[in-house]
């Protein structure tokens, strides 16, 4: 049935990491409205550069057909040096909000998990390659990270179609707090399907042996509140948020340069 003019044609994808970037204001809207990051005005430059209340804090969006298009960086702080995290255009959004929402939530849990390999192994993943790693099932995803055991280093996150076909990269500087790279990890383990409407522009295949694509005409009013309903859910967190939030459950960082 074609969509009328209350309905949206939404194409539903699994797995979420092949399902392409997905629309940036799902990260920068809630950034700038939600929690408070402010934003310059260049409009004669491709690029979106928000910086978060405290100045501590930068994410820069700009395309790069040679590189990440999405780069979070944090300043120095007493107990942890500068770190970094970027995004190759494909991401899919949700991934990156999972790793912005838990960088800007108020409260953090002192139960939010810390080991980013624990969500994949739970599913399924495996290690498959000899760097300190682990494969998703189908091959199109792993995850290792750098360094040793004394002293680690960054994460890198890869989505790929074949060994010469990468889709996008996930990298997680040495001193990025694993809280966020753990919420990186959940999300990418998220089994549910994301929606998205230009998938025949952003998809990186429609191989039916490697994606499922469920499309469904979806009331256009719920399409265009998704969104305000995000703000305000993490609007929402400040109102509740604890006058003494939780301690950081981060061990204090050794001093070494990022890589």
């Amino acid at each position: 049935m074609p969509p009328t003019a209350e309905t949206v044609e939404v194409d539903f994808i699994t797995p979420r990491h092949l399902a392409g970037g997905g629309d940036p204001a799902w990260i920068t809207v809630p950034l700038h409205r939600a929690c408070g990051w402010s934003h310059g005005n260049d409009p004669l430059m491709p690029r979106v550069i928000l910086s978060s209340p405290d100045q501590k804090a930068l994410l820069r969006l700009e395309p790069d057909t040679g590189g990440q298009w999405w780069t979070l960086s944090h300043a120095a702080e007493p107990d942890r040096p500068a770190w970094y995290a970027s995004f190759g255009a494909r991401t899919p959004v949700e991934l990156i909000a999972a790793a912005t929402d838990t960088l800007t939530d108020p409260a953090p849990s002192a139960e939010a998990p810390t080991d980013p390999f624990e969500p994949l192994r739970q599913i399924g993943w495996s290690p498959a390659i000899p760097d300190n790693g682990l494969a998703s099932p189908d091959g199109t995803a792993y995850i290792q990270r750098l360094g040793s055991t004394d002293e680690p280093g960054a994460w890198f996150v890869t989505a790929t179609l074949a060994p010469n076909r990468p889709v996008w990269q996930a990298h997680f500087g040495a001193h990025t707090p694993l809280r966020l790279v753990a919420a990186f990890t959940a999300a990418l383990a998220d089994p549910k399907p994301v929606p998205r409407m230009d998938s025949g522009r952003s998809l990186p295949t429609r191989e039916p042996n490697v994606i499922t694509r469920r499309t469904t005409d979806v009331p256009a009013v719920y399409v265009a509140g998704a969104l305000e309903e995000r703000v305000r859910s993490l609007a929402a967190r400040y109102s509740a948020a604890p006058t003494n939030p939780l301690p950081s459950q981060q061990p204090p960082a050794k001093k070494n340069r990022i890589r």
